[in-house]
């Protein structure tokens, strides 16, 4: 089935990383790679300098948006791909918002770094407002110089505490489709024992997910839960860290935790970001 996939780029090298990592991914998928660039244009009629400057930025980033194309065609060539630009005059999310309804996106994929790159943030602080801001589809965090690897085990940590729809799973569901990969459920037990409802969410998410291998694994909390979920990653060898952002989500406590420099934690393999 057709796939259109989302690149937004800065030109940073960070962001081709990403690039490279999601034509490698889809290798084997019939796709539309969609490049966007947005170079937020306030006009000002006060000044014709000013007008001046916005065209050439506008006219670079056309240039620039272009040549990245090329560079892809040329470094990928698979008759599965097609690649367009859009060069958007938005700011960054509402130039992504447009871009998921007009090309009916599936999945955005774009790179970790934030304004500052520090490596001890769980996310870069730009990551972290693209989550929160970016409601209408899956978004795919990739780490800088991340080697791809095909994608055979996918962590899903959850507290239970909350059913999933099948809608919300079916972006993992996607992914392991890929590579016919495993799904490892992460439970970080806080309390002991499982409760009434958290045992009935268990159920449904194991039916959800028949026909498709996955195994449930449990740590004891006796740490930051970023701390815990590195752990599991390096232990079983995962290959992406997949997670659905709602209110009082793991996501929303790890992106609070005061991860700087006390853990020193930044996602190792790709990050799958599922809105609810």
């Amino acid at each position: 089935m057709q796939k259109n996939i989302l690149l937004p780029t800065d030109f940073s090298d960070n962001a081709w990383s990403a690039i490279v990592y999601a034509l490698k991914l889809y290798a084997n998928e019939t796709c539309t790679f969609y490049v966007l660039n947005s170079a937020p244009m306030k006009v000002s009629s006060m000044s014709s300098l000013s007008n001046k400057l916005i065209k050439t930025m506008h006219d670079n980033a056309k240039k620039e948006l272009l040549e990245l194309k090329m560079q892809m065609e040329k470094s990928n060539i698979n008759p599965n791909h097609t690649y367009k630009t859009v060069l958007s005059s938005e700011d960054l999310y509402g130039a992504i918002d447009t871009a998921i309804d007009r090309h009916d996106i599936d999945l955005i994929v774009m790179g970790t770094k934030g304004v500052s790159g520090t490596k001890e943030l769980f996310l870069g602080s730009n990551s972290v407002r693209m989550l929160n801001k970016v409601k209408k589809c899956p978004i795919l965090i990739v780490p800088d110089e991340h080697d791809f690897v095909p994608v055979e085990q996918i962590a899903f940590p959850t507290d239970y505490n909350r059913f999933y729809e099948e809608k919300e799973l079916q972006a993992i569901k996607d992914l392991a489709d890929l590579y016919k990969a495993k799904i490892r459920i992460l439970h970080i037990n806080e309390e002991g024992k499982l409760k009434e409802i958290q045992h009935y969410n268990r159920t449904k998410l194991s039916e959800y997910l028949n026909g498709y291998e996955h195994s449930f694994h449990w740590m004891a909390e006796y740490t930051k839960k970023a701390k815990e979920i590195a752990e599991f990653i390096e232990d079983l060898e995962i290959d992406v860290l997949a997670m659905v952002n709602y209110k009082h989500s793991i996501i929303e406590k790890i992106t609070k935790e005061p991860v700087i420099k006390t853990i020193g934690f930044h996602p190792t393999v790709p990050f799958l970001v599922i809105p609810e």
